[in-house]
């Protein structure tokens, strides 16, 4: 079954997003995808869809939508209020948008993104076997007042015998968006040898994100030292996450649209379980870094992947018990 679903208001920015290209960066284009990854992928297992199946990404404003016919959609990332006609519903959950009804998500500060997945397949062009934009090849994926999106859903509605509103209690990881400096967990890097004083520095100092930041990555004001030695890094390619630190005096975190390092020390990298809060964090956000070691580091990405198997788990069995069928 198909629906249309009618965009009424867009925010400042909403796009078709995935969590980015697989083996995309042999071609020299960069995976791309959802900053916040944790995100994205709750909304679509909350929904019933794939970790990695195409849903709306929002930043700041007011997103609306109105659809032609029944939807169950789930709304996480950045905190927001939540509305379906009107009515106040719970972000980090399965809601059921009936047709015809408007659903708003207005952002209400603390993150800069938003994740809006919805049961089924939302039709939209690929770029290299992915939906997330990449502006520098042109493919915005850009979604504005007016535009319809287009569903294939098996949803139809549901009924309870006991119940007219769906009660859904899911263990959904949330993101916490604490109202100071946020920590963010690095492990180190090789160059760290070259510049030690950046040890203390980073565990020692507060950093401010920077309105010079963009996809490639979040750009710093802080305390920062260089190299002694005028020695040449051969650049190389780095995971998202990575710490650079360039001639300007300025810390970089390199996002999922990266490339190369340009030849730059990079002194450490931010954790796999601290890259979703990195992806919302906005200019003017503090943040602070904390030394872990490596076991540390994969116990908690470990830790986090174990939550996704818990909850895809919980909505199999909920989805069943309710009576209809995951996409």
């Amino acid at each position: 079954m198909s629906t249309t679903i009618h965009v009424t208001s867009a925010g400042w920015m909403t796009t078709f997003q995935d969590l980015g290209r697989r083996d995309a960066e042999r071609l020299g284009v960069p995976t791309g995808g959802a900053a916040d990854q944790h995100s994205a992928a709750v909304a679509n297992i909350l929904v019933g869809n794939g970790y990695g199946d195409t849903l709306i990404e929002s930043i700041g404003g007011e997103l609306a939508l109105v659809p032609e016919g029944n939807i169950l959609v789930a709304v996480t990332g950045a905190p927001v209020d939540v509305t379906v006609n009107g009515a106040r519903v719970e972000p980090w959950s399965p809601v059921v948008v009936p047709r015809s009804q408007e659903l708003r998500i207005r952002e209400t500060g603390g993150g800069m993104r938003t994740y809006l997945a919805i049961n089924g397949h939302v039709h939209s062009e690929r770029f290299l076997g992915s939906t997330a934009p990449d502006p520098r090849m042109g493919f915005t994926q850009k979604i504005g007042v007016g535009e319809s999106l287009f569903v294939d859903t098996s949803f139809a509605g549901f009924k309870r015998d006991y119940f007219d509103q769906p009660l859904f209690r899911l263990p959904s990881p949330t993101l916490d968006f604490p109202a100071n400096s946020w920590t963010i967990d690095i492990v180190e890097g090789r160059a760290l040898e070259q510049i030690p004083s950046m040890r203390e520095l980073l565990s020692e100092s507060t950093y401010v994100v920077t309105d010079r930041s963009n996809h490639v990555g979040l750009r710093l004001d802080g305390p920062v030292a260089h190299p002694e030695s005028d020695d040449e890094i051969v650049s190389h390619g780095v995971p998202i996450g990575a710490l650079e630190v360039p001639h300007a005096d300025e810390l970089i975190v390199l996002g999922r649209y990266r490339t190369l390092t340009a030849g730059y020390p990079i002194v450490g990298f931010a954790t796999r379980a601290s890259l979703a809060l990195l992806g919302q964090a906005g200019p003017g956000r503090h943040l602070r870094f904390r030394w872990v070691d490596h076991e540390a580091a994969v116990r908690k990405e470990t830790q986090r992947r174990l939550s996704l198997d818990g909850l895809r788990f919980a909505v199999r069995e909920a989805f069943d018990a309710l009576g209809f069928s995951q996409p």
